[in-house]
Formats: structure tokens, sequence, C-alpha cells
């Protein structure tokens, strides 16, 4: 898992010690994500599934995309699908996506690298590995985040942010034990690169075997952790997690997560995900790839889909695939 990777981690600045009176988060919940298929048949765990809407507010969906070893002609992407009302974030840890919409948007991702895509009023998108990577095979990993926008921001002008994995703010804690890459929101006063409607922060630590972490976190913001690899415990009462499980804390200052000292051989350490929001508090409505506030607002996003309203695929792209196909990435 590369992502952004430093020779010395000891020379970035360093994630202040939290004060004394500054107050825990406790674990509410740790949930385990199940298995899953995606677009054409790529492999997934549902980091979301069976976790209540309103603690993941501003967040609604998440899918770790792998990790996968593909064999030649294996790796896999999606269709043209259709989106409106929230956004997407896609980061590729390992491997290489391509990514298009019917605007004219698009570009290619790879190891660190983020696209931000912001559906808005409503588009159509494909996300695909490249025709060299479809050849040759090779490791893929990533993550799909959505982040839902509020009922003002619902019906902007669909745009993109690819956000390069050099770009990244990088921290490390106090004793050097892990590294942490900003991606959006701020942290110890050091800003990521993403542009976000709602407040919100995403991070990506790799935290050493044995060694804890303790961040500052704004507390009008909720606080997940998602484990992408590893193991480890979570929270001031050491709860332990794994591969595959979101732990969603309660109200506080602060968050604390640890790798364990031992880990798998092949594993630099704990790598988790960590997600913070400003809840946005409005009603969800809710059908496959359109997130409104009203079931009549869901109801017409398909209407208008059906009549070619939210684009057309460009030219250059027909011969690949037709409309339809995945909902979910």
């Amino acid at each position: 898992m590369p992502a952004v990777t430093v020779s010395d981690v000891t020379a970035l600045p360093r994630v202040p010690e939290t004060g004394p009176t500054d107050v825990d988060r406790h674990v509410r919940s740790v949930t385990t994500a199940p298995s899953g298929h995606e677009g054409e048949g790529f492999p997934v765990r549902r980091a979301f599934a069976g976790v209540d809407l309103r603690d993941l507010d501003p967040f609604l969906h998440m899918d770790q995309m792998g990790e996968v070893e593909y064999a030649p002609g294996e790796p896999k992407g999606t269709s043209w699908h259709p989106h409106r009302g929230f956004e997407t974030v896609t980061y590729i840890m390992d491997g290489t996506f391509e990514h298009a919409d019917s605007h004219g948007g698009g570009g290619v991702i790879t190891n660190g690298d983020t696209q931000w895509m912001t559906a808005g009023g409503g588009l159509l998108h494909i996300e695909r590995p490249p025709e060299s990577l479809v050849s040759s095979g090779g490791l893929f990993h990533g993550l799909q985040l959505w982040v839902n926008l509020p009922r003002a921001d619902k019906w902007l002008e669909p745009k993109y942010q690819d956000l390069r994995a050099g770009e990244s703010a990088l921290l490390t804690t106090p004793d050097g034990g892990a590294l942490i890459r900003v991606i959006a929101g701020e942290l110890a006063g050091h800003r990521g690169p993403g542009s976000t409607h709602t407040p919100m922060a995403m991070m990506h630590a790799t935290v050493s075997p044995g060694a804890t972490v303790r961040l500052p976190w704004r507390r009008d913001f909720n606080a997940l952790v998602y484990v992408l690899s590893g193991a480890g415990t979570v929270g001031p009462e050491g709860r332990p997690v794994h591969t595959g499980q979101l732990a969603v804390f309660g109200p506080g200052d602060t968050i604390t997560f640890a790798g364990a000292v031992k880990q798998e051989s092949r594993l630099a350490g704990l790598d988790v995900v960590v997600l913070g929001g400003q809840p946005i508090r409005e009603p969800i409505a809710w059908g496959g790839p359109f997130v409104m506030n009203t079931r009549a607002e869901v109801l017409q996003a398909f209407e208008d889909y059906q009549n070619g309203k939210l684009g057309v695929i460009p030219a250059t792209y027909v011969p690949h695939g037709g409309l339809g196909g995945s909902t979910g990435s």
C-alpha cells in the first residue's frame, strides 16, 4: 500500500500533544464490512453497511475497492452511470483508474491520487482501468466515498478536483510513530488540498506496530475510523479492530487509535481512513445513484436520466459500453 510514503517520517511536522482537559471520544460501535462486487465485477467491502445514516452524516456510503492482485485480463471498472445530489471521492492507493464524464471532465488517478467529483445537478460518469493495466494485471486498491450535499448545493454545476498525491499535507505524531496524509480538511493547522462544500476532514494514516495516535478533532464533527488493513485498537478503551472494520466514535475533543504490536509480515502497520464532518441534518431520499431530499426529487432524477437530461456519452467512449450498469461508483 504505497499511496504517499516518505523516507524519514521524523522530518515531518508533528501533530501537537492534546491537552489534559481534552475529552477522549469513546467508541460507540464497531461494525464489519460485508464483501460484495461493484461495477463490472470488481471486489469491494461495504464499509458503512449496518450503520445508521444519522451517525454517518454527512457521509453516505463507502466502498473499499480491493485490495486485489489481478491476473492479466482481469481488471474491471464500471460502465456509464448517472449521479445527482452528492459528491464522490475516489482515492487510489495502488493501481490506476481512468475516469470521464458527460460534461467533459476526466483524467487518470494512481498511487495516492484522489478524484473528487461534485455530481451536483447531475451527469453521466465512468471509471475503468487503463488498457495497459487490463493487459498486464497487477495490484489494485482504493476506496470511494459518497459525501452528501446540503439542499442548497444539490443543483450545483458538476465539477472535478484532481488531487495529486504530492499535494496532501503530511504529518506525524509526537513520537514519529505514524504517517498521516491529510486529503481534505485541517489537522493541527495543516490543510489538505480537497475543497469541500460540506465542512469535513479525510485522512489516511499508517501507524507503526505498537504506536498510538491521538488526534485533536472538531467537536462539531462526527468521527469515523475505517481499517483498510492491519490490526489495532480504537478509543481510550482500546477496543480491538482489524481489516474491514469501521469504528464510530461519540462526542469529544480527540480520536485515539493504535497499531497492534504484531502485524502480518507484508504490512508496514495499521492503515486507516479517518473521516469527520459537520452533520447536514436534512431529510435524505435515496434511490440508487441519486441522493436528494424528497422522494419526488429522486423520481424526477430517474425521469431526467431516462430523458437524457443528465448528459450524453462522449462519442469517443460509446464503443466501450452503453448506459446503465453500476450505480455504486
